[in-house]
């Protein structure tokens, strides 16, 4: 089962797939480009593998993308989008560890690489660059069986820990692509006569979001620039019935004074960060549609949703998706009571696959059949779920997340800098934002701001580098000398 092959199985040839500004792609022009591009692709032998090729895709938001994220998947490879904002540090450790046949460049994608052969495909509409023989990634060692990765039919590897965390890279297969998008739509029921204004960056939301769209046969409205004028005009230009953003947009657009309505708009989710309650009632003010919150986690999909409470309870995550059923537990794994807070367990379809390094399977991954979120939420007399926070030290950034031990060992690393702590401090908007303190080598003389900065611009993601720093003479440890979070 391959999931483009079946999204142009199903899709209408003269129906509009992407709108780009005064650009638009029919299903039938995007079925052309893929095919186009996907034969260059296998002529240049980037399929070609003992097992299933993982490619690698480095290209900014736009038509582009979507379509060089297609041909990969059409041709059978494993697509492993790479984030722009990643430093050469991260980025050349997540091609290695995932042992990439290929990195596929888009133009103005982020890469420059001293080494390496490279091959050029192009069609009518853009060209991109297609690196081949990187030397880290044909000395690195491979971490898991090929066999065992061709087995799961793997479409997609996203990695959501930085390249320190504990499990890094999550791996879905074609088959729980498909069952994530199905079940999913059960509550945005997108259809054919949609069209859906997509801001976000699609290095992080591509698999499930845009393949969800161009699977049920709507639009995708592509916006490049950010500002609320600019998405409330495309929206209004292109007729959007579907507005998916982070809650950072809706408030954004909760906050813009042009009075401009916008009279196609049927449905608003927010996702990628808690929304705020205050962001909620202002865009419902501004908007006079509730925002519709939902709980999207890599490893789970888009499980839980607020459509039939969102105007009465805008703070609520919602009830879970048609399939799900979700456990709120104590410590010991005893349920506990409504209103009482307790972690959130999900258990439903087109769970994680695997996660690649180290490797494990979806069966040692659940626990008898339940995936452990980390969240810490409370469930109401009606059954909706409300988060109160998390139980582990992930930072989530806009729904970028972050682990501290990676910043702490970036900020160690610094000659001035004895020890570090990272936590996440709360933001109203993008969820959390990593915050520092720091034990100086020379407390008398510290090292400055501005080059602790620097120092973590060099090797961090931006939204990775913190945004206050303390100095401190001592951190807080548990009895066993840990740095207590």
């Amino acid at each position: 089962m391959n999931i483009v092959d079946s999204i142009f199985q199903r899709a209408n040839p003269n129906a509009i797939a992407i709108i780009s500004e005064d650009d638009s792609l029919t299903f039938g022009e995007l079925t052309q480009l893929v095919d186009t591009l996907t034969k260059q692709m296998r002529d240049a032998g980037a399929f070609q593998s003992n097992g299933v090729a993982r490619i690698g895709l480095s290209c900014p938001n736009g038509i582009a993308h979507v379509v060089l994220a297609l041909a990969i998947l059409r041709g059978g490879g494993c697509l492993v989008p790479v984030a722009g904002e990643l430093p050469a540090r991260e980025r050349d450790a997540l091609i290695r560890v995932t042992k990439v046949n290929a990195v596929l460049i888009g133009e103005g994608g982020m890469w420059q690489h001293p080494g390496g052969s490279t091959v050029q495909i192009q069609c009518p509409r853009f060209c991109a660059t297609l690196l081949f023989a990187m030397d880290e990634v044909a000395n690195a060692p491979t971490e898991f069986d090929e066999a065992d990765f061709a087995a799961l039919n793997p479409a997609l590897i996203r990695f959501s820990s930085g390249t320190t965390g504990k499990s890094k890279g999550i791996v879905l297969s074609h088959e729980t692509l498909l069952e994530r998008i199905t079940v999913a739509n059960h509550g945005l029921k997108i259809g054919p006569e949609d069209r859906v204004v997509w801001i976000l960056p699609m290095a992080h939301h591509f698999a499930v979001s845009i393949v969800l769209y161009l699977y049920h046969g709507a639009t995708t409205i592509l916006v490049s620039a950010h500002l609320a004028l600019d998405v409330l005009n495309a929206g209004r230009k292109h007729c959007g019935t579907i507005l998916y953003a982070a809650p950072f947009h809706h408030n954004m657009l909760a906050g813009d004074l042009s009075g401009l309505d916008w009279p196609t708009l049927r449905l608003a989710v927010s996702t990628a960060a808690p929304l705020p309650s205050a962001t909620a009632l202002a865009f419902q003010s501004r908007f006079g549609l509730p925002l519709a919150q939902g709980l999207g986690i890599i490893e789970v999909g888009l499980s839980i949703l607020n459509t039939d409470a969102a105007h009465e309870k805008p703070g609520s995550i919602g009830r879970p998706q048609p399939g799900f059923t979700a456990e709120l537990r104590d410590p010991d794994g005893g349920e506990v009571p409504d209103g009482e807070p307790g972690e959130l367990f999900l258990r439903g379809p087109g769970m994680t696959d695997a996660y690649l390094i180290p490797w494990r399977t979806r069966q040692h991954i659940l626990e008898d059949g339940w995936f452990r979120t980390g969240d810490l939420a409370t469930k109401d007399a009606d059954g909706h779920l409300h988060l109160v926070g998390r139980t582990h030290s992930v930072i989530n950034v806009a729904g970028m997340k972050c682990f501290p031990e990676e910043i702490e060992s970036v900020l160690c690393a610094h000659p001035e800098v004895r020890a570090a702590r990272v936590f996440g401090k709360a933001h109203p908007f993008l969820g959390s934002m990593p915050v520092a303190e720091i034990i100086a080598d020379n407390p008398e003389k510290p090292p400055s701001i501005p080059a602790l900065i620097s120092h973590c611009r060099a090797a961090l993601a931006q939204y990775k580098i913190p945004v206050q720093f303390a100095f401190v003479e001592a951190l807080p440890q548990t009895p066993s000398g840990k740095i207590k979070r």
